[in-house]
């Protein structure tokens, strides 16, 4: 891969508040690198504060309308799976519980263990990693990582928080409005 030329972001609203988008761009393309939800509560410090970049319109970067259109349809349900080429940057591990991530359908939900099995991973030692992997997640709802839910199928921890955990997982029919778990 070629080094990033340049990185470009915007803000759009939607059901669970607003979303961060943003776009990394080398010689080889673009590709999404961050889709990231702030807390309800606004506590949290931003876990991506590090990436630097250049606000702009969404109509002005091809693939971040793309992402908006995508996005929009997503929460009017009538997107199930996104295709946008995406950036995953982290360890060869995380990104193997990404790739696992992708493969949890939509309406449906995974334990950590689950998904650990679903990568090759032995879940009786592997689930925690697993889920801190999860939540280093750069890619909130495009890599879902709001469908992994504890053993015994309460919400577990969110990067934007649980509330915002539940409005997505009834929004894909997944969990039933006002339910504290799954089970």
């Amino acid at each position: 891969m070629s080094g990033v030329r340049g990185r470009v972001h915007t803000v759009v609203g939607s059901p669970v508040g607003p979303v961060h988008l943003g776009v990394e761009v080398d010689d080889d393309g673009s590709a999404l690198a961050l889709v990231r939800l702030t807390r309800s509560d606004e506590r949290a410090a931003d876990a991506h504060a590090d990436v630097t970049s250049t606000f702009v319109d969404p109509a002005d970067e091809p693939l971040l309308a793309e992402a908006v259109a995508q996005l929009d349809a997503y929460f009017a349900g009538r997107l199930r799976t996104f295709d946008l080429p995406l950036r995953l940057v982290g360890s060869a591990f995380q990104v193997r519980v990404w790739q696992g991530l992708c493969e949890v359908p939509y309406g449906t939900t995974s334990t950590y263990g689950e998904l650990a099995a679903r990568v090759g991973l032995d879940p009786r030692t592997s689930s925690r990693a697993v889920g801190a992997a999860n939540g280093a997640n750069r890619l909130a709802i495009v890599v879902p990582c709001h469908r992994v839910i504890g053993a015994d199928g309460t919400l577990t921890g969110y990067a934007a928080g649980v509330d915002r955990k539940r409005a997505l997982l009834e929004l894909e029919g997944a969990l039933a409005p006002g339910a504290a778990t799954l089970f």
